[in-house]
């Protein structure tokens, strides 16, 4: 040391002699200048090297996590006017509170006595009803009837017909007989009138002949005439047997007819019955819709109407009620290239709108004021403007829970972290546009156990969702 320090007297007595190696020499402020250079050369290399966590940044907003603790618009059932509000704007309201009265404003339902001559109508109907089916089963037993009737009264007239052919062919073999006789009468007339013409029979035995064959001719008219008349009785009697039928086909067929118009009658009646009954139950229902109730506690947020009297159609909206309590959820939408980095389980980091924070997005470990949250659901379609949508849970096991004052709706920046790479590699990644490192993709083509484990996750989640 006390050789370094003669050794610099030395010089700086040289330079004090000569002007031009005073002019090489190195001041000390540049010395000074060119040691901090080198220090922040040195700390920008050791930072080049430092560790980065990539991520993916989004915004968005806070949900809820269940759909059913979501804002929702109260809707009317039915049109009419407003008769009286029952809550105001950020009232607490439990689920069936009254929300509005309502006022008919259709002419077809102010009458006060609907329902009643409704229930007037639909049981005369019923009784009607009763009436035609009474009407059907007795025009059923009446044809019934006519059918046993016919049926007894075409055996009646069969046997007649029977009866009558059995006559013609007895009357028939009485003609057969009527002409053996006559022919035999005949016979012995000739033979008797030739030996009276030999004069050997006397004329009173040809007169006796003569007497036997005009009886036997006689007996053979009246057997014909018989025969004919027994011819007529079956003709009679086969029509008659055609009367018989078509006069109870007749009554029969208007019996039907009668039922038909019965049934029709019957059928018509259910139909308006039915029609009363449907009619009926809308009314009794629709009377109930006349105060809108709370579907869930929450708070009133806005009325979508105002006054007293003002009209509302059918389905539109009254108020919005914000259902009190329910996990909260972070929505944020995210580039298209980025989800296939994104799995379920992901760490991000959230800043809320409202709440001071210092966010590093590199080195997470050194953010202020920032929250974290496990990516929950990954939509599998986009939205509109061609971003995806990501839900995110509180992250309540290695995180402080979100703050209390959240409300839905409020803003949110988030950044899913990735892996860690140096600095040099995020720069140089950025600078030529190339996506974060691949190893961060999650597993595109699982197997089947896992596949099927994961498809019954989202499934689960998407209902939760």
């Amino acid at each position: 040391m006390f050789k370094a320090k003669k050794k610099t007297e030395e010089r700086d007595y040289l330079a004090d002699q000569f002007y031009s190696l005073r002019l090489v020499q190195t001041s000390a402020s540049l010395k000074r200048v060119t040691l901090w250079l080198e220090l922040i050369f040195g700390i920008f290399i050791l930072f080049l090297f430092l560790p980065w966590t990539q991520n993916i940044r989004g915004s968005g907003r806070v949900i809820a996590l269940n759909p059913a603790d979501r804002p929702q618009e109260v809707p009317t059932v039915i049109g009419g006017a407003i008769a009286a509000w029952h809550v105001q704007e950020g009232e607490y309201v439990e689920a069936g509170d009254t929300l509005i009265q309502l006022r008919e404003v259709k002419d077809k339902y102010m009458d006060p006595d609907l329902i009643p001559r409704l229930e007037q109508q639909l049981k005369a109907k019923e009784e009607a009803i009763v009436a035609y089916s009474e009407k059907i089963q007795a025009l059923s037993r009446q044809i019934e009837a006519l059918q046993q009737s016919l049926e007894f009264k075409r055996r009646q007239v069969d046997n007649k017909l029977r009866q009558s052919n059995m006559k013609v062919k007895i009357d028939s073999a009485g003609v057969q007989a009527a002409l053996v006789d006559e022919k035999i009468a005949r016979d012995q007339f000739d033979r008797m009138k030739a030996l009276y013409n030999k004069q050997l029979e006397p004329l009173t035995k040809l007169e006796e002949r003569q007497n036997k064959f005009q009886a036997a001719a006689a007996k053979r008219i009246e057997a014909e005439n018989k025969l004919l008349v027994s011819q007529a009785d079956v003709l009679n009697a086969q029509i008659e047997q055609s009367a018989v039928v078509a006069e109870y086909m007749d009554k029969i067929s208007k019996a039907r007819s009668d039922k038909s118009t019965a049934e029709a009658s019957l059928y018509d009646a259910q139909a308006l019955v039915a029609k009363l009954r449907n009619e009926l139950a809308g009314n009794r229902i629709r009377a109930g819709y006349y105060y809108i109730t709370s579907p869930q506690s929450g708070y009133v947020v806005k009325a979508l109407k105002a006054g007293v009297g003002e009209q509302i159609k059918e389905g539109e909206g009254i108020c919005t009620i914000m259902p009190d309590g329910g996990e909260l959820a972070v929505e944020v939408f995210v580039r298209a290239m980025d989800v296939p980095l994104l799995s379920k389980g992901k760490t991000v980091r959230l800043q809320f709108d409202g709440w001071p924070a210092i966010q590093f997005s590199g080195w997470p470990s050194v953010a202020i004021g920032t929250f974290g949250g496990r990516i929950h659901v990954i939509d599998y379609i986009n939205s509109p403007g061609g971003y995806y949508r990501v839900l995110v849970k509180m992250d309540t096991l290695q995180d402080e829970n979100w703050p209390r004052q959240l409300r839905v709706g409020s803003g949110v920046y988030a950044w899913a972290l990735l892996d860690d790479v140096p600095v040099i590699y995020e720069i140089w990644r950025q600078l030529n546009g190339f996506p974060p490192a691949l190893n961060n993709m999650p597993d595109m083509v699982p197997d089947k156990k896992n596949k099927e484990k994961s498809e019954k996750q989202e499934d689960e989640d998407s209902k939760a969702s």
